[in-house]
Formats: C-alpha cells, sequence, structure tokens
C-alpha cells in the first residue's frame, strides 16, 4: 500500500464522552492547552491566528491563520489552515467525534497536501509525526484533568 502524501488521517479513542471532547476542540481556553494558543470563536465564517513556533525545516513561520468552515456540535468540526506568512499550503482540518461505549472516537483528516511541493512534503512528513502522538498525547492529558 502507498502512502497518501495529500491528507493525514487519524483514528484515535479517548475515555471522555464527546461533549468533553468537543469543549476542548472548541474552547480557546482549553484548545491552547493542547495545540496552539488562538482566538477561535465557533462560527462558520470566523477567520482566527494560532501561534506556534517556527519549523525552518517546512517553512512554517509558527502563525498559522484558520477559518472555521463547518461545524455541527459534539460531531463535527472543518477548519481552513494556512501559513500566515504565505507559501502555497491550503489545508483543511476535519475532526470527526462519535461515541464509542463510555468515550468518543476522534477522527482527524488533515488534507490539501502537495505532494510535489518539497517543503509541503517535508510538512506531511512533521505534522503526521505530530497528530499521531504530540496531539494525542496532550489532549488526553488535558481531557484528564478537566
Amino acid at each position: 500500500m502507498t502512502e497518501d502524501l495529500t491528507t493525514i488521517e487519524v483514528d484515535q479513542f479517548y475515555p471522555h464522552p464527546p461533549g468533553k471532547v468537543w469543549r476542548a476542540l472548541t474552547e480557546p481556553e482549553l484548545i491552547a492547552q493542547w495545540l496552539m494558543p488562538g482566538d477561535f470563536r465557533l462560527q462558520v465564517g470566523h477567520r482566527y491566528t494560532m501561534q506556534s513556533r517556527p519549523v525552518a525545516a517546512s517553512g512554517f513561520s509558527g502563525l498559522v491563520e484558520a477559518e472555521v468552515l463547518a461545524f455541527e456540535t459534539e460531531k463535527l468540526l472543518r477548519l481552513g489552515w494556512r501559513d500566515a506568512a504565505g507559501g502555497d499550503a491550503d489545508w483543511t482540518i476535519t475532526w470527526t467525534l462519535q461515541p464509542e461505549g463510555h468515550g468518543t472516537r476522534l477522527f482527524l483528516l488533515h488534507e490539501g497536501f502537495d505532494p510535489d511541493d518539497p517543503l509541503q512534503r517535508q510538512a506531511h512528513t512533521i505534522m503526521n509525526g505530530g497528530w499521531r502522538t504530540g496531539v494525542p498525547k496532550a489532549l488526553a492529558k488535558l481531557l484528564d484533568r478537566v
């Protein structure tokens, strides 16, 4: 099987109800604790920024411009993401929540990588690792304490 270099897909179970996971995905003070600080507001069309550290290897400036594209409370959140410094990256991040037993199955779909662009291939590699390891651990830690 060939790896799809245009997307990243992650499937993670959390032993917390969908409402709690939804809060972590949509409340700015909680988002800042597991992802990046920013001025998120749950409103379609809302544009906001998030600040992280720059990653020179991928050309990432450290500042993400984002937009709420769609949501269905406790079920789906779709965001547009791009580097505020420019570049060709124009990604879509979709979080899908599914109740599972006493917990939540959380799916991430990060789409829009250009496999012909060396910087985007590097970004895919870096973000793939982060979405699969660092982010789930940070989110789990937050969910365990809120």
